[in-house]
């Protein structure tokens, strides 16, 4: 009868285990990742937050927002999304939360908004295209032109 050596008993297992690990890698590939972005201040906090209240004070409750308004800082924006990545799929915003404190002139505040991802809107991008002044010519071309248009009387008298 012949006899097994250790190496023969062994390989089996091994086979096991690395078809185990290969299984075990290619199932946690499949499974989806969340990230998480931005900041939105908790309902607590927003409690605090009352109409009237001054800028100095919303800072100091909910911490300086992420965005502000576009002209003369009118509004105040917190926002926060969550993002599902799946394999080879393009990544999707399952949440969104948007809170938004508009100020009066005075820096005081006259509106609490709360917004969620079924709030959000398409919005269509126009596609009109300001036409360039600048001519299609390459560099070298450039600098040659510009050769004609050197005054040199003008380069020494200064």
């Amino acid at each position: 009868m012949m006899r097994q050596s250790f190496f023969s008993t062994l390989r089996p297992a091994i086979r096991r285990v690395g078809f185990g690990l290969v299984l075990a890698g290619g199932l946690t590939a499949c499974a989806a990742t969340y990230t998480n972005h931005g900041y939105v201040p908790p309902p607590e906090v927003l409690s605090e937050i009352n109409i009237g209240s001054t800028r100095e004070q919303v800072a100091e409750a909910a911490g300086s927002p992420g965005t502000g308004g576009v002209m003369r800082d009118e509004a105040w924006f917190y926002t926060q999304y969550r993002v599902r990545n799946f394999t080879y799929n393009a990544p999707e915003v399952i949440e969104r939360d948007i809170v938004a404190i508009s100020f009066n002139e005075g820096g005081r505040v006259s509106n609490i908004e709360r917004f969620g991802l079924e709030d959000g809107q398409l919005v269509q991008l126009s596609r009109r295209v300001t036409e360039s002044s600048v001519r299609d010519i390459s560099f070298l071309s450039s600098i040659l032109s510009n050769f004609g248009r050197i005054n040199i009387g003008d380069a020494l008298s200064d």
